[in-house]
């Protein structure tokens, strides 16, 4: 047993928990359903919750008997947890330990088993919904929700060239090589997907997981009163993270000065730990959870990534810095490791910390939020939102706009001296909901100056396709 001195010390949290005594004993017992249920604790018997005060437990043998008769009455499947008698400052307490259970998910009998199911979140018992429910029967027969296979679907409902696209380099794609990545199951004599597969390679993939989309927004301020942009990713799970980026690096410019067109790798925000927060997300997101996206929000001081789903049974935010590692969708780990968006795996996490000590920038925080995993990078330095738009900004603005006798052909050219973008991203950088007819013809009339190219001009049809600027446009910007 850990030293009762050196946990008297600690807040409550995840695995641990006071209680003066038994004189509430339906919040005793939610909390051993939530420890079962979670990643374990203790409960300590005969201390004040609130001053940390050693109370101690009067006639503790008797206590310890009506514990045992509470913990058989009022919790299924049977739980034994260890009750242990400790003496400190004269005074005896009850130590309550518990283990991750391999009989979960367990409830109050008083309630039933629908309703009566706690998991731990932080240093509160939460009621499990159903689907955290289910996750939790999963958990215990070693199955994954992306396993799961959809029998009404057929290999027709995955886009195979976009499968062929993404993994072909890597191996031979067939029915084969789809059943060993498990995106194909076969159900009943048919080869069918899995959940996993639909969420990354799914002609309608948004239509069967109507949740599974990443909401951005850039915020004024360090709050969520009054957001400045944002944009909502529909696009295949690998896919999604290079938008995610793009619209993190949108904002991230540092002075976002025009005028030296070459100074395109000066960030103001941590690219390398962001994708990793990204990717971890879209790996380890519960999709059976409804109602709940991804969000990636950005504020003045920091950019927080949440996603749906709390650690797995048996983890905890510890266990995660430590580089320990559940997989809760094996399926799209395995494929993102293949397109070698994973290094390693358990690594992400505790090389997210190791990099943010190297930059100088406050440690991460990692917080279970209503059900959600919520990781926030800090920024080094503030970026209110309004420095981003300079004085010297505007001004090449309004002397690009003059040249170009349109506003919008200006923005384009702006736009495309960070990056290159195709129309689609043109028009969100614009905020323009779509590709616009007056889009078409600025970026027809750029192209015919030479201020502009395309990146694939031998197939002009191209979904690929992107346009850069050219040396005449690059001429024009550095001359303005």
């Amino acid at each position: 047993m850990e030293d009762v001195t050196m946990l008297l010390g600690l807040p409550e949290g995840k695995t641990l928990e006071f209680k003066r005594d038994l004189s509430s004993p339906q919040n005793v017992l939610k909390t051993l359903v939530a420890f079962a249920n979670s990643a374990g604790g203790q409960i300590i018997i005969g201390v004040n919750d609130r001053t940390k005060a050693v109370m101690g437990v009067e006639n503790p043998l008797d206590e310890e008997e009506r514990l045992g008769n509470i913990i058989a009455d009022g919790i299924a499947p049977r739980l034994v947890p260890d009750v242990e008698m400790c003496t400190i400052e004269g005074k005896t307490l009850l130590i309550v330990n518990v283990y991750p259970s391999s009989s979960r998910p367990h409830y109050l009998k008083s309630v039933g088993r629908e309703a009566g199911v706690y998991v731990r979140l932080g240093s509160s018992n939460r009621q499990a919904d159903r689907e955290l429910i289910d996750e939790l029967r999963r958990a215990v027969e070693g199955r994954s929700f992306d396993e799961m296979s959809m029998p009404e679907l057929s290999t027709a409902d995955l886009d195979l060239e976009l499968i062929e696209r993404s993994l072909g380099r890597q191996r031979l794609i067939n029915e084969k090589s789809l059943q060993t990545l498990k995106l194909l199951r076969l159900e009943q004599g048919k080869l069918v997907p899995t959940k996993g597969a639909v969420l990354l390679f799914g002609r309608e993939r948004v239509f069967h997981f109507p949740d599974a989309w990443v909401q951005c927004g850039r915020f004024v301020g360090t709050n969520k009163a009054e957001i400045f942009d944002h944009i909502e990713i529909e696009e295949p799970l690998p896919q999604a993270v290079d938008s995610i980026m793009l619209f993190l690096r949108k904002h991230a410019l540092r002075g976002a000065d025009f005028s030296d067109v070459r100074r395109r790798d000066v960030w103001s925000i941590p690219l390398e730990i962001l994708r990793e927060v990204v990717i971890n997300a879209l790996v380890h997101s519960d999709y059976s959870q409804k109602g709940t996206p991804i969000r990636v929000a950005f504020f003045d001081d920091r950019i927080e990534v949440e996603n749906p789903g709390i650690l797995l049974p048996g983890m905890t935010i510890e266990d995660m810095k430590r580089g320990n590692s559940k997989i809760r969708n094996p399926v799209i780990a395995r494929v993102f490791r293949e397109l070698k968006l994973i290094e390693q795996w358990g690594s992400g996490v505790s090389r997210i910390f190791q990099e943010a000590q190297v930059l100088g920038l406050p440690p991460p925080e990692i917080e279970e939020v209503a059900l959600r995993l919520r990781f926030t990078i800090w920024l080094k330095q503030p970026m209110p939102i309004h420095s981003q738009t300079t004085v010297s900004d505007s001004r090449l603005g309004s002397r690009l706009e003059s040249r170009l006798e349109s506003s919008l052909a200006a923005r384009v050219l702006l736009r495309l001296a960070q990056e290159s973008d195709g129309k689609a991203g043109l028009a969100q950088f614009l905020g323009h909901k779509t590709v616009s007819g007056e889009l078409h013809k600025q970026i027809k009339r750029l192209s015919e100056a030479n201020l502009i190219e395309m990146t694939i001009p031998e197939k002009p049809s191209s979904r690929l396709q992107k346009y850069r600027l050219t040396t005449a446009g690059r001429t024009l910007l550095e001359e303005i």
